[in-house]
């Protein structure tokens, strides 16, 4: 017997939960052309002042870029900045395109993710040619990225930003993130929010746990 839906409104994260992402992976790129302490600058759970205002758009990425050559003391490339920094970004199973497709036909499923200029091209070039999706905004009913919001997460409004387009009901709205602070600055918004622990299951087991395909579509 199907249970009554709870939520109207999915709002899914990006990387982690639909893209892979080895957040190591840019410290280790750049540590291969001499520099070893990158990390320090940038995690997943912490990241210096660069990232978070190249995440907003309010930096730009030449000044990102430079920034990177001014903190590394090195005269890169821009494409070698770039190659190091996509480094993290990896693809999305088939099997989660499917799973957005099937949630989709029973609830509103948005995107937002906490991302940037450079990332943005590389990541949809991406799905573009490992999923044969040339429009990756598509496949959501609503599709956000930081850096076009000037909004982040944790952060209350970039949540109501986006549920406020999309007559979404944060009562009714449920968030899943693989960044506790991310499901934490959720919950503070008024969402219900799931932490997707990378280390245990995918957004596919996730949602296969929560029962979302088995709720009935009436409310």
């Amino acid at each position: 017997m199907q249970q009554r839906r709870l939520y109207d409104t999915l709002l899914l994260d990006l990387g982690g939960v639909l893209i892979d992402v080895d957040y190591l992976a840019a410290a280790q790129a750049f540590g291969q052309l001499g520099f070893k302490d990158f990390d320090v600058l940038y995690s997943k759970a912490k990241q210096d002042h660069l990232f978070d205002g190249f995440e907003t758009g309010a930096i730009s990425p030449a000044k990102f870029r430079q920034r990177i050559r001014e903190i590394l003391a090195a005269p890169l490339a821009d494409a070698q900045v770039d190659a190091c920094w996509n480094a993290m970004l990896g693809r999305i199973p088939p099997e989660r395109i499917a799973l957005v497709e099937r949630l989709k036909e029973r609830f509103q499923v948005l995107l937002l993710s906490n991302t940037n200029a450079i990332h943005v091209p590389a990541f949809e070039a991406i799905v573009a040619r490992e999923n044969g999706i040339h429009d990756f905004k598509a496949l959501f009913h609503g599709t956000y990225y930081s850096c076009e919001i000037g909004l982040r997460k944790p952060d209350a409004a970039a949540f109501h930003y986006v549920l406020e387009r999309h007559g979404g009901d944060p009562a009714r709205t449920l968030f899943i993130d693989d960044s506790i602070q991310h499901v934490e600055g959720a919950r503070n918004a008024g969402l219900h929010a799931e932490h997707l622990e990378l280390a245990h299951e995918d957004v596919c087991g996730l949602v296969e746990r929560l029962g979302l395909l088995k709720q009935s579509t009436s409310s």
